[in-house]
């Protein structure tokens, strides 16, 4: 994603999320940061989970959300490089797990509470903004600006 774009899907279940995530991860390449902000349970690892899918990964591995492990590597023609900030209070945190090395690997990374830390992402990010509706519907917003992330950004 070049310029500025913004791009807004209306997700009304976990399937919806899921395939909205595989669908992005059918069109990534080697080198692809995905950052994703959004609160809790509002669908960050369901679509990191539709990512993976789309990159090919085993679909018997599972893809889990790596709070507290921080970082989860799951192989495939196509690695997904998993990361968490949640737990993270200092961005020094963060480029302490290897980020550039993530970043500039031979896999595509996702990265959720990527909104703690926008400064630390390089401009080519994709961006993914997902806000809850309610139980079940979602507003998923890709674009390509972290400022596009106000209220979350912290």
């Amino acid at each position: 994603m070049k310029g500025e774009t913004e791009e807004v899907y209306r997700s009304r279940s976990a399937e919806e999320t899921l395939a909205l995530g595989k669908a992005l991860g059918g069109k990534l390449q080697a080198g692809d940061i995905v950052a994703l902000a959004g609160g809790l349970g509002s669908g960050k690892t369901v679509f990191v989970q539709g990512l993976a899918a789309g990159l090919g990964t085993d679909p018997k591995v599972p893809v889990t959300s790596p709070s507290y492990t921080l970082v989860h590597e799951y192989p495939g023609p196509l690695p997904l490089y998993h990361l968490d900030f949640y737990r993270l209070s200092q961005p020094a945190s963060a480029l302490g797990l290897g980020l550039e090395e993530y970043f500039e690997g031979e896999g595509v990374t996702a990265v959720e509470w990527a909104e703690k830390f926008p400064e630390l992402f390089p401009k080519a990010t994709i961006w993914i903004k997902i806000e809850r509706t309610n139980e079940e519907d979602r507003i998923i917003k890709i674009f390509d600006r972290p400022e596009c992330l106000s209220p979350l950004k912290r």
